[in-house]
């Protein structure tokens, strides 16, 4: 038995955070329904709807929207990613579904949230980790900051925490026997992802200056370095593990007590970054990594499915000659489910129907 059997959600299909929400339920157990558009003519199987069924439903005919009710009455979630008020104009938004499903739990992910001034209008990722001042802290002295596609913004603030709050909300209806509808605003996501950020300034451990931040890229211990056939990463924060970097480097001269002299780094920084650039990314593999230095190669995508770790792991999995990520996180009593292809758009709609008594 999986940590989620025995829970039915309802996904309207739609594009990002949503699904993929969909799909971390979905792993853990939980029979995830899409409904699909009857104009996605697509006959691809989607990854982000690995685990779940779908179903093909015309939600402007009457015979569209009665199967849709019946999925909802029976339903434990409902999931949806559009801007706001396009659920309301469907017939399907909260006050309509909690009419008819007082326990169900109404999960809602979008970039700005349900209300404010921004509310209505159109963005992506980057634009929230912009505005909630994440992507500042993302970019080298002299540079634009940049930060990966999609990971922050749309999964992390968006995606990760819509599955977490279905989760607490289906714990509350147990107890209460009421479900509750769930605001997921990227902004607000990606502005709790900061925290450790908002706490070291607060506690003004933190410094906006990057010639005295080491995760703003000036120092010679935390930063992305060109090799001569690829990228490394160090990461040698603590005295101790920047000491075993110094060593492995062969920079025995360098005095480690004055990692923090800031004054030093421009000068390491470039000596650094020329030593790296004298051997290929396998060298420094082969000097440093799983050690103590805090190192670890910059891998491609195609690359990483197969480093020792990760494969020892699971990390990665093939699916119809397909590499995917496996699901996280790994619980001990009531793992995930075999990752599997997603459906084809409509590919349950018979069975689904026929649940329905339809």
């Amino acid at each position: 038995m999986t940590a989620l059997t025995g829970i039915r959600v309802v996904e309207f299909a739609g594009l990002g955070p949503a699904p993929f929400a969909g799909m971390m339920l979905a792993d853990m157990g939980a029979d995830v329904i899409v409904i699909d558009r009857p104009d996605n003519t697509s006959k691809e199987r989607a990854d982000e709807h690995r685990g779940k069924r779908s179903i093909v439903l015309d939600l402007k005919s009457d015979a569209g929207q009665a199967a849709a009710w019946a999925l909802i009455e029976r339903a434990d979630v409902v999931i949806e990613g559009f801007r706001p008020g396009v659920m309301e104009r469907l017939g399907f938004g909260p006050d309509a579904v909690a009419a008819r499903n007082a326990r169900l739990v109404y999960g809602r992910v979008t970039g700005w949230g349900q209300h404010g001034p921004l509310a209505h209008a159109a963005g992506h990722d980057i634009n929230y980790v912009s505005l909630t001042g994440v992507m500042s802290i993302a970019g080298r002295p002299g540079e634009a900051p940049m930060i990966p596609a999609t990971l922050i913004g749309d999964m992390g603030g968006g995606a990760m925490f819509l599955a977490f709050g279905i989760v607490c909300a289906l714990r509350g209806a147990e107890r209460s026997g009421q479900g509750q509808v769930i605001d997921a605003a990227m902004v607000d996501g990606t502005a709790v992802l900061s925290s450790l950020v908002h706490q070291r300034r607060g506690a003004r451990t933190w410094s906006d200056d990057p010639a005295r931040n080491y995760f703003l890229g000036s120092s010679a211990f935390y930063d992305v370095f060109e090799c001569a056939d690829g990228h490394v990463s160090l990461g040698a924060i603590e005295p101790k593990f920047y000491a075993e970097l110094l060593s492995r480097l062969g920079l025995n001269d360098v005095d480690a007590l004055r990692q923090y002299e800031y004054g030093d780094w421009p000068a390491l920084r470039a000596r650094v970054a020329a030593l790296l650039k004298t051997q290929p990314r396998a060298h420094w593999c082969a000097r440093l990594e799983g050690s103590d230095a805090c190192f670890a190669p910059v891998l491609s995508l195609a690359e990483a499915s197969r480093h020792a770790h990760l494969a020892a792991r699971g990390t990665f999995t093939e699916v119809e000659g397909r590499t995917i990520p496996s699901p996280a996180p790994r619980l001990s009593r009531t793992p995930a489910r075999a990752p599997q292809a997603g459906p084809r758009p409509g590919e349950h709609t018979a069975e689904v129907l026929r649940e329905l008594g339809l």
